[in-house]
């Protein structure tokens, strides 16, 4: 098991902390500028993807982290909400999550690898991955299994911090590896190679900062 891996498995604190500022936007934007110099309007954009998938559909959020990504979604919403997370610790907390948003109903925690899903194909509508790909051991391999169980024509929305964003954050890099909350991740031309290989199409990606928002279809 990578270090990675393991640090999944138990819930990292600093996901404690990126749920605080996230959680928070008054404080997430101006963190955002001054740790990463991204705009973090764009990570709330990404959410309200969970609006324009219809009513009986389903969404995959990979790695759930948190839950953040549930403020996105209304108790009012006729959906599969499936919060999926290699780390029990980090399940515990979105489902605490649901619970005091009261969409407990739409939500199910699953124990769940990105690199070896046991969702069948064309399951999900919507595939969330917030801070996500950067964590995986390996992200190219993480993208086809979340473009496999993707309809056709469903979303991959995320964000991935990547590793060519400037001298300015290469020590965040080296902290992230050293700390074991970051895998190889990539640059730019990585991951559009990673959703390219992942048979995805429309990619949409913008770089701010250190982190990249990503929209691509099947």
């Amino acid at each position: 098991m990578s270090g990675v891996s393991a640090n999944w498995r138990r819930g990292h604190p600093w996901a404690a902390v990126y749920d605080f500022f996230v959680e928070r936007e008054a404080l997430s934007r101006p963190a955002g500028l001054i740790l990463f110099g991204t705009d973090t309007r764009r990570l709330y954009e990404g959410i309200a993807a969970i609006d324009e998938v219809p009513d009986g559909g389903a969404i995959l959020d990979i790695p759930c982290g948190g839950g953040v990504a549930l403020r996105g979604l209304r108790p009012d919403r006729d959906v599969r909400y499936v919060a999926a997370d290699i780390a029990p610790a980090m399940l515990e907390r979105t489902a605490d999550a649901a619970r005091e948003r009261g969409v407990e109903a739409q939500v199910e925690t699953v124990a769940a690898d990105a690199e070896d899903l046991q969702f069948a194909d064309g399951e999900f509508d919507l595939c969330l991955s917030f801070a996500g790909l950067h964590c995986f051991p390996h992200p190219d391999v993480a993208a086809r299994e979340i473009a496999r169980v993707l309809k056709p024509g469903g979303r991959f929305v995320g964000s991935v911090f990547l590793t060519d964003g400037g001298i300015r954050y290469q020590p965040m890099v080296v902290f992230g590896r050293v700390a074991g909350v970051m895998g190889p991740s990539g640059g730019r031309d990585d991951l559009e190679r990673w959703l390219d290989g992942a048979g995805l199409g429309d990619v949409s990606i913008e770089h701010s900062g250190a982190i990249a928002y990503f929209d691509a279809r099947r």
